[in-house]
C-alpha cells in the first residue's frame, strides 16, 4: 500500500492541495539548473513523503520549509550567510488522509506556553487564508481561547489586506472552529481505547504511519524496522480505525475465519464463479493480515492487569473520586519507577481535574519524582508548573461544573454499538468534542456561562 493517501473521497478537493505543493517544490528545484543534491532534514522527510514519491526527487537542491529570522541568525554566526542562497518552501499544510489536513507545527503548543513565540499563530492563520483562496471564504467563525482568537482576527485582517476572490459561488467550507490546545488539556492525558488510538498510544503514528519490528508483521528480520502506511487507503484500517479495540479483535476473528470456511469450501467446488469469487476475496488478505499482526501486537500490552488498572484510575480521577486512592496509585508508580511520561501524563490530569493539587501533596510527588527520576527532570517539572499543568492546589476545581454542564461523563456507553464519542475512552467524552458539537449545532450562546470556566476569551464571527 502507498505511503501518499489517496484523496478521491475527500470532502474538499485535497488533491488540489497536494499536487500544488508537489509544483511548488518541483519549481524551486527546477530554478537550479544542474545535478544537485537534494538534502533533507530526517524530521521533514516523513511529512515530504506523505506530497511526493522520493523517485521524483532525484535531482534538486537544499530545502528549507519556512526560512525564520532565527535560520537566518545562525548562518551568520557560523559565518556561512555570503556563501548560501535563501529560499523558502511554504508549505502550510498536509493532507495526511482524505479528511485531515495538518499544520505539522509540532512545538506550537511549546512556543506559545512556554517560550512567548506567537509565530505559529500568524502560520495558522495564513494556512486558512490560504485554504479560502481555494474554497472560498469562510462565513462563520467560532473561537475559544488566546491564540484561537488571535488567528481569527488575523484572518479578517488578511481578507482586507489580500483578499479572497468570492465571486465563484458559495463557499465549501461553511465553519471554522479554532479552539487553544489549552481550552482541553484534560483530553490528551487521557488514554485512547479505539483502534487507531492505541496503535498512536503504544506505537506512536507518525506522518501516517507506524514503525514496527519487522517480526511483529511475520517476517524473518528480527533486528529490521518496518513502516506501516496506515491511512484510508486501507479499506479494511477505513472500517476498523474508529471502532473500540476489542470490536476491532472481534472484526478480525470473523473475517479470518470467514475466508477458512470459504476456502475449506471451494476446494471442493466445480463452478468457475465460485472460484472467481473467492480469488477476489483473497486480495483482502494482505490488508487482514496486517491488521491481525498488529492487534496481536497491541494484545500484548492490552491483555496485561496493569493496563486494566490503569484505565480504572483514570476514570476515577475524571469522575473527582477517591482523591486518596488516586494518589497512592502514582506515588506507588513513582516508586516502581514506570516509565516517567506516564507518570505525568496521570500526574497532570490529576491536578488538572483538582485545579492544583495542596501543598503538602504537591511537595511531596514532585520531591519523590527528583528523587526517582533524578534532578535533571527539574526543568521539566518547573515548565510543567509554569503551564498549569502540575501545580499547588489555590482555587476549587470547577471540573465538575464542566463535566456536569457538557456532559463529559457518560455512564451508559456502549462501546460495541456506540451511539456518543464517549466511547473512545470508555465513558469520557473528550471535553473539545463536546465544545466542537455545540458550536456546530448552535454556536457559544447555549454555553456562554460554562465558556467562562474555560481559559481566553472566545468570539462568534460572521463574516
Amino acid at each position: 500500500m502507498a505511503q501518499i493517501p489517496n484523496l478521491d473521497t475527500a470532502p474538499l478537493n485535497l488533491n488540489a492541495i497536494r499536487d500544488k505543493a508537489q509544483k511548488d517544490l518541483l519549481d524551486i528545484l527546477l530554478t537550479i539548473r544542474g545535478k544537485k543534491c537534494l538534502v533533507i532534514d530526517p524530521k521533514l522527510g516523513g511529512t515530504l513523503s506523505l506530497l511526493i514519491q522520493f523517485s521524483r526527487l532525484k535531482d534538486g537542491d537544499v530545502e528549507l520549509r519556512h526560512l525564520t529570522v532565527a535560520c537566518e541568525k545562525i548562518l551568520e554566526e557560523e559565518k556561512v550567510h555570503n556563501m548560501v542562497t535563501l529560499g523558502e518552501y511554504p508549505l502550510y499544510m498536509v493532507p495526511l488522509d482524505d479528511d485531515v489536513l495538518s499544520f505539522e507545527l509540532e512545538l506550537a503548543l511549546k512556543e506559545n506556553l512556554f517560550d512567548g513565540d506567537t509565530s505559529s499563530i500568524w502560520h495558522v492563520a495564513k494556512a486558512i487564508h490560504k485554504l479560502e483562496s481555494s474554497f472560498g471564504v469562510i462565513p462563520n467563525v467560532r473561537a475559544k481561547g488566546k491564540a484561537s482568537t488571535k488567528v481569527a482576527e488575523l484572518l479578517n485582517k488578511l481578507q482586507t489586506e489580500d483578499p479572497v476572490n468570492v465571486d465563484d459561488g458559495a463557499p465549501e467550507i461553511n465553519t471554522l472552529i479554532l479552539l487553544d490546545r489549552e481550552v482541553d488539556l484534560v483530553t490528551p492525558m487521557c488514554f485512547q481505547l479505539t483502534y487507531e488510538g492505541l496503535l498512536d498510544e503504544l506505537l506512536q503514528i507518525n506522518n501516517g504511519a507506524v514503525e514496527v519490528d519487522a517480526s511483529v508483521m511475520g517476517a524473518q528480520q528480527d533486528a529490521k524496522k518496518m513502516k506501516v502506511p496506515l491511512n484510508s487507503s486501507d479499506k479494511l484500517y477505513r472500517e476498523i480505525r474508529d471502532l473500540n479495540f476489542e470490536v476491532v479483535v472481534q472484526v478480525l476473528r470473523q473475517k479470518t475465519t470467514s475466508i477458512k470456511e470459504e476456502y475449506a469450501g471451494v476446494k471442493t467446488t466445480t463452478e468457475i464463479s465460485e472460484l472467481k469469487d473467492f480469488v477476489k476475496k483473497l486480495n483482502s488478505l494482505p490488508e487482514i493480515s496486517r491488521h491481525v499482526n498488529l492487534a496481536q501486537h497491541l494484545q500484548s500490552f492490552t491483555s496485561k492487569p496493569s493496563f486494566h488498572a490503569r484505565l480504572d484510575i483514570e476514570q476515577t480521577i475524571l469522575e473527582l473520586q477517591d482523591f486518596d486512592s488516586c494518589f497512592e496509585y502514582i506515588e506507588e508508580m513513582i516508586h516502581k519507577q514506570e516509565s516517567i511520561v506516564s507518570v505525568l501524563r496521570l500526574l497532570v490530569l490529576f491536578s488538572l481535574t483538582n485545579a492544583g493539587l495542596p501543598k503538602k501533596h504537591f511537595d511531596y510527588l514532585r520531591r519523590e519524582i527528583l528523587h526517582s527520576y533524578g534532578f535533571e527532570h527539574m526543568q521539566l517539572l518547573y515548565n510543567l508548573e509554569k503551564a498549569g499543568l502540575f501545580k499547588r492546589q489555590e482555587t476549587r476545581t470547577n471540573w465538575l461544573s464542566l463535566t456536569k454542564g457538557l456532559q463529559l461523563i457518560n455512564e451508559e456507553t456502549d462501546t460495541a454499538n456506540p451511539n456518543d464519542i464517549s466511547y473512545i475512552f470508555s465513558g469520557y467524552a473528550p471535553l473539545s468534542i463536546r465544545l466542537v458539537q455545540h458550536a456546530i449545532r448552535s454556536g457559544w450562546r447555549s454555553i456562554e456561562e460554562l465558556l467562562k470556566l474555560l481559559p481566553g476569551p472566545h468570539l462568534d464571527l460572521k463574516r
